[in-house]
């Protein structure tokens, strides 16, 4: 009855167009309530959840990827993807996916992740391609598996909620996303031979050489990030540190297009959704709390239990049940909510936390771009102005091309460990 009551307020709050941190955030509080325990114990989580040497990186993170959105670098990648893989048949499409992988998650905005590789209009680039609700399905996507590719806000979270080495979950992240971006560019390659999509550009070496000078300058930043935690030389809180200075000096000397007008509105939204973030995880801690009281954690063992004979098919039961969370919420609600409670039943069976990790990171990936709810996939279809229902007609297959993706990751574990254990990270 206590979780029944805590979920009916939350469900009312967000059908009113209640923001869902403090939709979550009232339903905590009416669960305390009605629990009989000491609110106390909401103003103890809020300090309680910010003292974390990690979560400083948050901020530093959001606010270089803002920059790095504001002042064009994802134009220099959209010329270097074309470059690199336009020649091909249907490499306009593919091109998304690859500027979907440079540009990653380090925006900590969905809706920034979602139109910055269309700035450049991709559908005009090539004659051949019409402006249809297919197109979008690229772009859908390809943000999907930039969940994966560090630095990501998403992989700070889920390594705070579940004392993972945030470091460790970075270099983990690189090659699933690149398993679930061969598998998309697979089926692009597929459906371009099925229905005679052009090639965007010719192999030209002049091309790719001048596209790689102009995309120099937002490639450093993976490259010192894959580097420095690999060599130990930073932690993941240093990391966002250096990367918010070299964006603002990037911002301010090389592209000279952001006043520091500008610059103060940006750091000011940061700070405003790294409260969100902060205020999430101190509401979880009371989530957690509940679910424990009432047996939560008990009930799900017992429905996984038959699960439990085989990895692969806990760990897919899981990350289906994520996705219907990451569906239903956006990525960081479902990861404070659900991933605390089944992360226990993982670590029991013998699991590796950095691969139970990540294959919940592509899973909310998934599901935030799942029709017809997906939240990242409203976003996408608000730029698009196309219906839900006309986007799912095309939609599908890239689902299945994810799904693919991600069964590969759960079946493998080696995709996600193989740079984190040769770094020491996992003996």
């Amino acid at each position: 009855m206590l979780l029944a009551a805590t979920g009916i307020v939350f469900v009312i709050l967000v059908a009113f167009s209640v923001p869902i941190v403090f939709a979550l955030g009232a339903a905590a509080v009416t669960g305390l309530v009605l629990g009989g325990s000491s609110l106390e114990m909401l103003a103890s989580s809020l300090v309680g959840a910010s003292q974390n040497w990690v979560l400083l990186a948050i901020p530093s993170f959001i606010f270089a990827g803002t920059v790095m959105e504001r002042c064009g670098m994802s134009n220099a990648l959209v010329d270097l993807a074309r470059a690199l893989v336009g020649w091909l048949r249907g490499g306009l499409g593919m091109s998304v996916i690859v500027v979907s992988y440079f540009f990653s998650d380090i925006c900590g905005s969905k809706m920034a992740e979602v139109s910055a590789p269309l700035k450049p209009d991709l559908g005009k680039r090539a004659p051949g391609y019409r402006h249809q609700p297919g197109n979008w399905d690229l772009i859908a996507a390809g943000t999907a598996m930039g969940m994966l590719v560090p630095p990501a806000i998403f992989m700070i979270v889920i390594g705070e909620v579940t004392s993972t080495s945030v470091v460790a979950l970075f270099l983990a992240g690189f090659v699933p996303a690149a398993v679930i971006g061969a598998c998309l560019c697979a089926l692009v390659a597929i459906q371009a031979y099925l229905l005679g999509w052009p090639k965007d550009t010719r192999p030209s070496l002049v091309f790719l050489l001048h596209a790689l000078r102009e995309a120099a300058v937002p490639l450093v930043i993976p490259l010192v990030i894959l580097g420095g935690f690999y060599l130990g030389a930073f932690t993941a809180t240093e990391a966002g540190a250096i990367v918010a200075l070299y964006s603002l000096l990037a911002a301010r000397l090389y592209y000279r297009n952001l006043s520091w007008l500008q610059i103060l509105q940006i750091a000011y939204d940061s700070a405003v959704l790294t409260a969100v973030v902060i205020f999430l995880l101190a509401v979880a801690t009371i989530f957690q709390y509940l679910m424990g009281v009432t047996g939560v954690p008990l009930l799900l063992g017992e429905l996984l239990r038959p699960l439990e004979a085989t990895h692969w098919l806990f760990l897919l039961g899981v990350a289906l049940i994520t996705m219907v969370f990451g569906m239903v919420l956006e990525g960081l609600p479902a990861a404070v909510v659900l991933i605390p409670v089944v992360f226990p039943i993982a670590t029991k069976l013998g699991i590796n936390p950095i691969h139970f990790d990540i294959v919940q990171t592509a899973a909310v990936g998934i599901g935030l771009f799942l029709p017809p709810m997906g939240v990242g996939l409203l976003m996408a279809l608000r730029f698009a102005e196309v219906s839900v229902g006309a986007h799912a007609r095309h939609y599908w297959p890239y689902v299945l091309a994810l799904l693919i993706g991600l069964l590969l990751i759960i079946c493998l574990p080696e995709l996600s460990l193989a740079i984190p254990r040769s770094a020491g990270f996992v003996r």
